[in-house]
């Protein structure tokens, strides 16, 4: 049986600074610490993370928790996200969300947290040599690092079935949900593909597997559900690309929720859509500006990756005919999904440009023609790559995607109260809010618990094992009645 999909995104920021001294670890750290330093926040609850645990029942013997370094900050927002250091990047998860467009919203109070914190940092820095924070995948240098999606999936579904039957979907829906890029990292590619759909496309080597950094998979295996492990797993999924567009991010975790959600109720196994070669295909759709490349499928055919997105799309249609869309979390989000997935779909077919004030790689590319055009340019200009990159700057003073229109979904003052405030309907809400009202007798946190310390015995940890549970409905009146925390766990009986 399919279960609500609660859905979250963590995003890896590109980081740069003028000073060549500057590292991006110490950028990093500078720029989170700059924001949280005078926030009520609580430091990161690393005991039982494992990030070792495969899908496939067994657990990597070179896998290690996280290393937790004290140099570098690693905060829970009283939104309920968590924003850290994360190698040589600035990251931030957000709070679990319930819906598709719940999740864009605390997607973009992710890029406005990051342009706080990168005004706050800068107050420290040389005017000559600010901090630049890049909300793209690559830094063109052949590195690639990720914007993962999060996806509450039911237990009892075999993982074998999630693997075989999405990665069809993960494959295709580049056509809409790709970020665009100029030119190829790969010395193979370099000169023979001058734009391609997607950012993180081609860096995939595998079809299933562990990593992230290396031999990237497309269906990556780790399992740390972060939730009651009888009864939920996470599909932490690495495949998708970073995006400025609102439209883009709605499709990208809209369409994924009910795919998944099809797969719980096993209503996709469908072999006419499953492909013979997952990884050379996605390099191929990703390379597949004209949209008509065909795709080898196991059935001994072809089909483009629009015609698979098509094929998924109507079985989906029939799936939400019979079932609705409330595993979507709002029925009327879901109809505004399905709306948007197959209006897309009809201008990809009709003439894909006309998707340049919803799309990413759409807007990104008729924005790079327009400038080939006006300077008698080719693919081959470096200044194409630096109109790449400027897309994706955050500093709105600079950053393209603030100027080509493209649709909004949300609102600057929903952005704003976010940035500040939990989602009413996840657990998100319970851990935001204590953080808000009782900062200073929380120890620490993580996404399935809390710590407090009460100053007068030893620690208490309230476990938040079920992501739909510790929402506004349930816990908002008994928060705001308890004048501390030992008078809210005496309530909870902790």
């Amino acid at each position: 049986m399919a279960i609500v999909k609660v859905c979250g995104i963590e995003t890896e920021y590109g980081i740069h600074s003028n000073n060549n001294h500057d590292n991006p670890v110490s950028l990093s750290s500078l720029l989170v610490n700059s924001y949280v330093t005078d926030l009520e926040r609580a430091g990161w609850d690393f005991e039982n993370e494992n990030p070792a645990n495969d899908a496939r029942g067994f657990s990597a013997t070179n896998g290690q928790p996280p290393q937790i370094e004290t140099h570098l900050v690693n905060a829970v927002l009283t939104n309920g996200a968590r924003y850290y250091v994360d190698h040589a990047h600035p990251e931030l998860s957000t709070p679990e969300c319930a819906n598709p467009l719940e999740l864009v919203l605390y997607d973009k109070a992710g890029e406005e947290i990051l342009r706080r914190s990168v005004a706050s940092a800068n107050k420290h820095l040389p005017a000559e040599s600010p901090i630049t924070v890049i909300k793209n995948n690559s830094d063109g240098k052949g590195n690639s690092y990720g914007c993962h999606e999060n996806y509450l999936m039911n237990r009892e579904v075999p993982f074998s079935r999630i693997a075989k039957q999405v990665i069809t979907h993960f494959v295709t829906r580049i056509i809409m949900v790709g970020a665009g890029k100029v030119g190829s990292e790969l010395a193979s590619n370099s000169r023979a593909i001058p734009f391609q759909l997607s950012q993180r496309g081609e860096f995939f080597e595998e079809e299933i597997g562990l990593e992230t950094t290396l031999k990237r998979p497309i269906v990556n295996t780790r399992d740390e559900p972060h939730a009651d492990p009888a009864r939920f797993r996470r599909l932490h999924v690495i495949v998708g690309d970073a995006n400025m567009s609102e439209v883009s991010t709605f499709l990208k975790v809209g369409t994924t929720a009910l795919v998944l959600a099809m797969i719980e109720d096993d209503r996709l196994d469908n072999p006419d859509i499953i492909l013979a070669n997952p990884v050379h295909a996605i390099h191929q759709v990703s390379h597949d500006v004209g949209l008509n490349t065909a795709l080898e499928l196991i059935n001994g055919t072809t089909a483009t990756a629009l015609q698979l997105q098509w094929q998924i799309f109507e079985l989906a249609s029939d799936y939400v005919d019979q079932n609705g869309l409330s595993v979507l979390g709002d029925e009327e989000v879901g109809k505004m999904m399905m709306k948007r997935w197959e209006s897309t779909l009809e201008l990809l077919e009709s003439d894909p440009m006309l998707l340049s004030g919803q799309l990413d790689w759409v807007a990104k590319y008729r924005l790079l023609q327009a400038y080939m055009d006006r300077h008698n340019a080719s693919w081959t200009d470096p200044r194409l790559r630096a109109i790449d990159i400027q897309y994706h700057d955050l500093n709105p003073e600079k950053s393209l995607y603030g100027r080509v229109g493209i649709e909004r979904l949300v609102t600057d003052d929903e952005i704003n109260k976010a940035v500040v405030t939990p989602p009413s309907d996840t657990r998100a809400f319970f851990r935001g809010m204590c953080l808000a009202k009782f900062s200073n007798e929380i120890a620490s946190a993580n996404w399935d618990s809390l710590v407090f310390d009460l100053k007068d015995g030893p620690l208490k940890r309230v476990p938040m094992m079920d992501p739909l549970k510790g929402t506004a409905n349930h816990v908002d009146a008994l928060i705001r009645s308890s004048k501390d925390a030992t008078e809210l766990l005496h309530s909870l009986e902790i």
